[in-house]
């Protein structure tokens, strides 16, 4: 079976950062979230870059989520708080990359790779795309609070709540009508988009486009709470095992509420 790798390219001024594990929608291995928190590290510290975009490859996902096979090592809520942690760091470097950055979004932009796309400035995306973190119907986990933080903000909290409590994947015509999309455009006109966008931003003030990020993301998490202790329940119930195991053997899951 095919690993996965991150990939990057930089060319004129724009870096691409391409998930590449097409033959499982692109969900993410550890050894993937390892490359790509290794490529946002080098990014932090390229100042010839002036925008970066991030794509998965094949065209049927951006991302799917985290590779689930990998969670059925997880015995105690322990390593569902080392988890979140993990993932926190690499959405962070996301985030707090200096120079704007793009979402393209083809297919299931899902779970690890929602919060992605979110932690990007601009977001775009192919009519069939869909965005959600259905963990309420899959595997009966949660996210950290600085992952709900950065979903909340963008997108409302109504919308986040269909996410996380019904479990519903929200289509790119509804999130192009809430702001989440910047645009969203036919597949045959996704690179053009894209290229558009890049060397619309690369265009503009890049220190005015530092600081404006900092601020705005320092406003963002200013006062977000620490939820181990949530992190911890969810990780360590049974319907957490069961929503692993059910996945596993392609069954719907039976949740006990314990």
């Amino acid at each position: 079976m095919f690993v996965g790798a991150v990939h990057l390219r930089i060319a004129d001024g724009i870096a691409s950062v391409t998930f590449d594990r097409p033959d499982s929608r692109n969900a993410m291995t550890w050894a993937m979230y390892e490359q790509l928190e290794a490529i946002c590290r080098q990014l932090h510290e390229d100042e010839s870059v002036r925008a970066v975009r991030f794509q998965g490859a094949g065209g049927a996902a951006f991302v799917s989520g985290t590779d689930i096979p990998q969670f059925q090592a997880f015995t105690s809520g322990d390593h569902g708080v080392a988890y979140e942690k993990r993932i926190d760091t690499v959405v962070e470097l996301v985030e707090t990359l200096p120079m704007p950055t793009l979402a393209v979004v083809q297919g299931a932009a899902v779970g690890g790779g929602f919060a992605i796309a979110t932690a990007c400035d601009f977001r775009i995306a192919t009519p069939g795309s869909r965005f959600g973190v259905p963990i309420a119907r899959t595997l009966g986990n949660c996210l950290s609070s600085a992952n709900v933080t950065r979903l909340v903000a963008a997108v409302g909290r109504p919308m986040a709540q269909r996410m996380l409590l019904l479990g519903d994947l929200l289509n790119a015509e509804e999130l192009l009508a809430s702001g989440y999309l910047l645009q969203v455009v036919a597949p045959q006109d996704l690179e053009a988009a894209a290229k558009s966008v890049c060397d619309r931003v690369a265009s503009l003030a890049p220190i005015t486009q530092r600081v404006s990020k900092e601020t705005l993301n320092r406003l963002l998490h200013s006062g977000v709470p620490d939820v181990d202790d949530l992190i911890r329940r969810a990780y360590d119930s049974e319907d957490f095992r069961e929503g692993v195991q059910a996945f596993m053997k392609k069954r719907p899951p039976v949740w006990q509420g314990r």
